[in-house]
């Protein structure tokens, strides 16, 4: 116990964790509604779609989330331009766009003798060097989040139970998409630098499919989703220090661990109470 104490009484720890759980906040809002509405495999393109646009930032000497930025944006604005043509399905789209993101990302990479930055560090970041600029930022991201979820929460569940209903209600579902990718676009680039692309993935999916399990409102599914999140952040880091493994990467796997868990505990649960409520019944 003392060891834990140790542990998170050190000040870079204690801004691992207020990033952690902003994160966590921010993408049990997000990823509730991505699980709902089946955009897991866009999440996944933004986090390694940001790719070329970090690497031509580093060489530039830019900030590197002003290039993920940019790049998250131009990703996000060619899936829609080729939704409205019509010509291909909603999956290849993001597909074709995903996988040429990646691969320029690394073509420039590979064509640089002078990049310096990590792979590493661009898939898990590094949240143990979490600044208190950093922890400004997603603090702002955390607002802005719940500020648009909140607005657009009528339309956003009207969208996704039938989106032609929503348009005669004059909801605008097309409207509440574009918000929901701008979320995740927002989500994806403001915690890359601190948990990194792969991580931002995992938050989005895991505490969301977690929390689903035990909620019917999604409101509490995100709250749930924000503490599944923040737990998970807590666990890794306590886990990463005496295992001496990668705080990032072993984060990731506590959070998508949580699912399957989660998952394993309601199958019992059920298991158990279906027999109790059939005894109940018959006496």
């Amino acid at each position: 116990m003392l060891e834990i104490l140790d542990l998170f009484s050190a000040t870079f720890v204690q801004r691992a964790l207020i990033a952690g759980a902003l994160v966590a906040l921010i993408c049990g809002v997000v990823g509730t509604w991505v699980v709902l509405r089946g955009m897991a495999f866009l999440g996944e393109a933004m986090g390694h779609g940001m790719l070329p646009g970090i690497a031509v930032a580093t060489l530039l000497g830019w900030p590197p989330i002003l290039g993920a930025a940019v790049s998250a944006s131009a990703m996000s604005l060619g899936i829609g331009l080729l939704q409205r043509r019509r010509r291909l399905s909603a999956d290849t789209s993001i597909g074709l766009l995903f996988v040429a993101s990646l691969a320029l990302g690394v073509i420039i990479i590979s064509g640089s003798r002078s990049f310096a930055t990590d792979a590493t560090a661009i898939l898990f970041g590094d949240i143990l060097a979490a600044s208190t600029d950093d922890l400004l930022t997603l603090t702002v991201v955390a607002v802005l989040t719940l500020a648009i979820a909140a607005l657009g929460h009528r339309a956003f569940v009207a969208a996704t139970v039938d989106p032609r209903q929503a348009q005669l209600l004059g909801l605008h579902p097309r409207v509440a998409h574009v918000l929901l990718v701008g979320l995740i676009t927002l989500a994806v680039v403001a915690a890359y630098q601190v948990v990194g692309s792969l991580l931002v993935v995992g938050m989005l999916l895991g505490p969301a499919v977690a929390a689903a399990r035990w909620t019917k409102r999604i409101a509490t599914t995100m709250a749930l989703a924000a503490g599944i999140g923040a737990a998970s952040v807590a666990i890794g880091l306590l886990i990463s220090w005496h295992a001496g493994t990668a705080a990032g990467a072993t984060i990731a796997f506590v959070v998508i661990a949580s699912a399957a868990i989660s998952s394993g505990t309601h199958q019992v649960t059920v298991a158990v109470r279906r027999p109790l409520a059939l005894s109940e019944r018959t006496a």
